[in-house]
């Protein structure tokens, strides 16, 4: 009889299952615990004090609308009543739209989803620079994209871009996959994530399409015409996406779907296309008028409200959940017209993305972020411009040292991607308007983290090999730490031993990388290595000092994605000051979502008199609509959208609400971060709220503050603090 031994030590059939900390078969046994290491270090730099986050007050007013309704959800509505959407795509607000609807309305639940999209966007950056590069290039990439300020800003911040970002990065893992099968699935999936990364950031998301489609092109190993079919296959699968909501959008009926903000012909493609794009670029001559869009250099945030008196202040305070009544008022979008004539005159504030405006030190439009040499500037490259030289010079290099390869050449490809990336977004935001809104500075973190990491591996193996390339990586190296200690020097009063730290260790780095070159007098590999470590320190210093600010009160995070001296408190977590160069705060304002008192009282008093109507009351400007949507998801209709000049609703169509019983109560003052100049006018009759504020004055009755147990705003509020006297009217139907 046969006996039959079993050997426990064998395998049992099937894969051997690993620790999800150690590192697969093949890989160096320090990779995976080492990108374990750096992911939670993320974690904690993008999700520290989350829990003592303020909203991004206007996207917030979105989210909090978008938990109310589905029908909201979809369009990205402003207010619960669904009568107006944002000036963007709501792509980026369904990831926190959810995330509010599983955890409630809270502002750590809001911010959540962008820290999950940080942390996915290492890895994702991890892995296609192993793929590319190795394991100790990927590391080191992903090092430097954790210490740069902007990721670490960007990522703690409710806006547009770590939505895009994570997406514009899957693209580029895709088409890798791509570039080394020849295969079309994953380069059909490329055309996918950048379809949705449109859906985040719009137009902006197809400036990464040159950069996927030279890589295709220049590696792929399939004959040249395959690689154009499937380019175009991908591109058709990738516009569909895209275009799927300006599309669903372009068919529903104007009665039964929210006017779209930003326009004046109430189109999706007018928002994408003319408000989001084209007058982005000044130097094109393209009037807002003739892209059915407003001028996308205006915005603020409310209207003039004249002197009128009312109950508070507009700020909101504090956190509340509150209730909402969930369904959707009837949308008054079809009462407006399909053209509007707007001003000329208005002055030029920066762009229109919900930033303040008109600062002379470069921020919301200032002079030191207008022209070509932005980016350069201390206010962007102290966000995101450390590694500029090291980035540049590598790139050079190993372009120049890789000519003659074959054509499907991985790493030279590598270099392409990153290569076209940097430079396609960098000429990009140079000429069009950044105005202070550093969080876009995130999609250039990433080539610049990419090119610092496979470009350290690569001239360290020119080093290491001796001759005239040995000099490359000393030279990048005395490049980027003197680059680094002169934009130091442009924030004097920050940490004052920073600049001669950095130049004293980079001047150790480069004389031991000298010394122990092959050939040199003291040629060796210990002191090499030191060389190698002391450039390292030296060269990421400085931006490890920046990103490390969001544990200091003192400095932390904007509004705008910025961290550290040249970041200003501004609706995001944390604070900080301005020095040189630095920014002022967001014009977004913050707000935890709390009633006061008095506004409490006039809420109290306008929905136990609201009856029938469809809105609790309208106001002139978001922002003064904005307390009252986060704090109860109460139905407010704001007039005019983000800008004020948008002409929702027309006088008539108001005049049609007020005769159908739809509104009531109209609450006109002035919102934060407002005047004529971001409002649309103070009754100069030059807007539809501007006509419709003056007829509300003229037609309506003014409700008594004693009434709702309101009081005249103090006087010493500011503007920028929700200051501004407010008066509530009450409107009845015209028989």
């Amino acid at each position: 009889m046969a006996t039959t031994i079993l050997d426990r030590t064998a395998p049992t059939g099937g894969t051997d299952r690993r620790a999800p900390w150690r590192s697969p078969v093949g890989q160096p046994a320090y990779a995976r615990p080492a990108l374990l290491v750096i992911a939670v270090l993320a974690a904690v730099l993008y999700a520290w004090g989350i829990n003592h986050s303020h909203y991004h007050t206007f996207y917030a007013n979105a989210v909090r609308s978008m938990t109310e309704s589905w029908r909201a959800f979809f369009y990205g509505s402003f207010d619960p009543g669904n009568s107006i959407t944002l000036d963007k795509l709501p792509g980026f607000l369904w990831p926190q739209a959810i995330s509010a609807r599983i955890f409630g309305f809270h502002p750590w639940a809001v911010t959540l989803p962008q820290v999950l999209e940080g942390v996915a966007s290492l890895l994702v950056l991890y892995r296609v620079v192993r793929r590319w590069a190795g394991e100790k290039a990927a590391l080191l990439a992903a090092v430097a994209f954790l210490l740069t300020p902007v990721a670490v800003g960007l990522f703690r911040t409710s806006v547009e871009d770590p939505l895009f970002t994570l997406c514009v990065l899957l693209a580029a893992e895709a088409t890798q996959r791509a570039a080394e099968s020849g295969r079309l699935r994953p380069l059909v999936m490329a055309g996918v994530w950048v379809g949705i990364g449109f859906q985040s950031k719009m137009l902006e998301a197809w400036a990464v399409l040159p950069a996927l489609a030279v890589v295709y092109l220049l590696s792929a190993p399939v004959p040249l015409r395959k690689r154009l079919a499937r380019l175009g296959i991908s591109a058709v699968v990738m516009f569909a996406v895209s275009a799927s909501w300006m599309v669903v959008v372009a068919l529903t009926p104007a009665k039964d779907r929210p006017y779209v903000d930003g326009t004046t012909n109430n189109s999706a493609f007018s928002m994408v296309v003319g408000y989001n794009f084209l007058n982005r670029f000044s130097s094109l001559g393209i009037s807002a008028a003739s892209t059915g869009s407003i001028s996308a250099t205006r915005g603020g945030g409310g209207q003039h409200g004249g002197h009128d008196q009312g109950p508070g202040d507009g700020r909101a305070e504090g956190h509340g959940k509150g209730q909402g009544r969930g369904g959707g008022a009837p949308s008054p979008a079809a009462m407006t017209p399909g053209t509007a004539q707007l001003p000329d005159a208005a002055p030029h504030f920066g762009t229109h993305d919900h930033g303040s405006a008109g600062d002379p030190n470069g921020f919301g439009g200032g002079r030191s972020q207008d022209g070509w040499s932005k980016m350069f500037g201390p206010s962007l490259a102290s966000q995101t411009g450390w590694l500029y030289p090291f980035a540049a010079v590598a790139l050079g290099c190993v372009l120049l040292w890789r000519r003659g390869r074959p054509r499907t050449d991985r790493l030279r490809a590598g270099f392409v991607l990153w290569g076209t990336w940097l430079a396609t977004y960098f000429l990009v935001f140079s000429a069009g308007s950044v105005g202070g809104h550093t969080y876009y500075m995130g999609v250039i973190a990433v080539p610049l983290a990419a090119l610092t990491g496979g470009g350290l591996t690569m001239l360290w193996r020119a080093y290491r090999t001796g001759g005239r390339r040995a000099w490359a990586l000393p030279g990048a190296v005395a490049a980027t730490v003197a680059w680094g200690a002169y934009l130091t020097g442009a924030f004097p009063s920050f940490l004052p031993w920073l600049a001669p730290a950095m130049g004293t260790l980079g001047l150790a780095a480069v004389a031991l990388l000298v010394l122990a070159r092959p050939g040199g007098p003291r040629r060796g590999g210990r002191l090499a290595l030191a060389g190698l470590g002391a450039s390292l320190v030296a060269v990421l210093l400085a931006p490890s000092a920046w990103a490390v600010q969001v544990f200091n009160p003192t400095y932390g995070t904007s509004g705008m994605g910025a961290v550290g001296p040249s970041g200003m408190r501004g609706g995001a977590h944390g604070t900080g000051k301005a020095p040189r160069g630095g920014h002022p705060k967001g014009g977004f304002g913050e707000s935890d979502g709390q009633l006061t008192a008095a506004q409490r009282k006039l809420l109290d008093y306008t929905t136990a008199h609201q009856g029938s109507a469809a809105y609790a009351f309208a106001t002139n400007g978001w922002s003064n609509a904005s307390p009252y949507i986060l704090a109860a998801g109460t139905h407010v209709l704001a007039l005019g959208g983000f800008s004020g000049q948008v002409p929702f609703p027309t006088e008539a169509g108001f005049r049609q609400l007020v005769n159908a019983g739809q509104v009531r109560y109209v609450l006109l003052g002035q919102g934060r971060g407002t005047g004529a100049a971001f409002g649309g006018g103070g009754g100069n009759g030059t807007t539809s709220t501007s006509r419709i504020t003056d007829w509300v004055r003229s037609a309506c009755t003014r409700v008594p503050a004693a009434a709702y147990g309101g009081a005249q705003a103090p006087a010493a509020a500011t503007a920028r603090e929700g200051g501004g006297a407010q008066t509530l009217y009450r409107c009845a139907p015209v028989r």
